[in-house]
């Protein structure tokens, strides 16, 4: 089944809460689908210089409520709220509560947990990701019973909840995305997702090199099966599938382009084509983009893309050409 095109923007800071309402006012107004955050913590210091991920100062919750009660019909979402990080109770309570305040626009995603920096700074035990995808499996179908509104019994071996229902009762039901970059996370997405966010394999524990060239073109196809497996296993359609552009750089020409994409080769060891295919990259002009994306959904059946805030306005055009076709 071929989906129409939505579009996200990522978003990690701003300087004011005007600017952040701002921020997310014209996102909607450009016709972006959704909002999302990232659910990390870390401020300046060395603990976030070795994961080499983006610092955000702020948490993803506040913001998301925020950001929805800014604006009227753009999605909100956290892509993905890390389930080591808070009870998963309390975590299913207060994206239920964003999801009843703001009509309905929330989307839920989860994770297993993967950035190392943050947990060792934040004294979090991080224990080895069998164990971490096993509680996130358990911690999906937990997900859902508090969400059902029937009283939840759930006793697995790492979430045990029982003897209360999960209020408020949503009139629109909140999807739930998986986020994640290996086999078993996507296999167990696929069988109980709505939206799949194909990530980078992240079992080094920070971003950098090893973790690009696991979503090489070649290497999503692979994922994209390990989603179809996980939705065969239990007779269910496939998924939306979601990916990042985390590379996103609209150039004037094509001869930019290309240096570009060799400036981010150089820096991931890719070759500058591997870059330009790469799944997670959409550097080029907008006709160009536009045709890669189109392209990448025949192929992979892609059709959720997320952009980085800082390309929110250049890559405008592309959202108002494809989005809903």
């Amino acid at each position: 089944m071929t989906r129409p095109f939505r579009f996200a923007v990522q978003s990690y800071n701003a300087e004011s809460p005007d600017e952040w309402r701002d921020g997310a006012r014209q996102a909607e107004a450009l016709g972006y689908s959704a909002l999302h955050l990232a659910d990390h913590y870390l401020g300046p210091g060395p603990a976030l210089e070795s994961t080499n991920h983006p610092l955000q100062n702020h948490a993803a919750v506040p913001l998301m409520t925020v950001a929805a009660e800014a604006t009227d019909t753009i999605k909100i979402g956290c892509r993905v709220f890390c389930i080591d990080y808070r009870p998963l109770a309390v975590l299913v309570k207060e994206a239920a509560t964003m999801h009843w305040l703001s009509g309905g626009r929330v989307e839920f995603g989860l994770g297993a947990g993967w950035l190392a920096g943050e947990y060792e700074a934040f004294g979090i035990p991080m224990d080895p990701a069998g164990v971490r995808v096993s509680r996130l499996d358990e911690s999906v179908r937990a997900a859902k019973q508090i969400l059902s509104g029937e009283p939840v019994e759930f006793d697995g071996e790492h979430v045990r909840l029982s003897g209360f229902t999960g209020a408020p009762v949503l009139d629109t039901p909140m999807p739930i995305m998986i986020g994640g970059g290996a086999r078993r996370v996507l296999g167990i997405a696929g069988r109980e997702a709505d939206i799949v966010s194909l990530n980078f394999d992240n079992s080094s524990g920070k971003i950098g090199a090893e973790g690009v060239a696991s979503s090489t073109a070649e290497k999503i196809d692979a994922k994209v099966a390990w989603v179809k497996a996980g939705a065969d296993s239990v007779g269910r359609e496939m998924p939306e599938i979601e990916i990042g552009g985390y590379f996103t750089v609209v150039t004037p020409d094509e001869a930019t382009a290309a240096t570009t994409a060799a400036g981010f080769g150089q820096m991931f060891g890719l070759e500058p084509e591997a870059i330009l295919d790469h799944p997670n990259c959409l550097i080029g002009t907008l006709d160009a983009i536009v045709d890669r994306l189109v392209e990448r959904r025949e192929r992979y059946g892609i059709s959720y893309v997320t952009v980085g805030s800082t390309a929110m306005d250049a890559f405008a055009p592309v959202v108002g050409r494809l989005a809903g076709t």
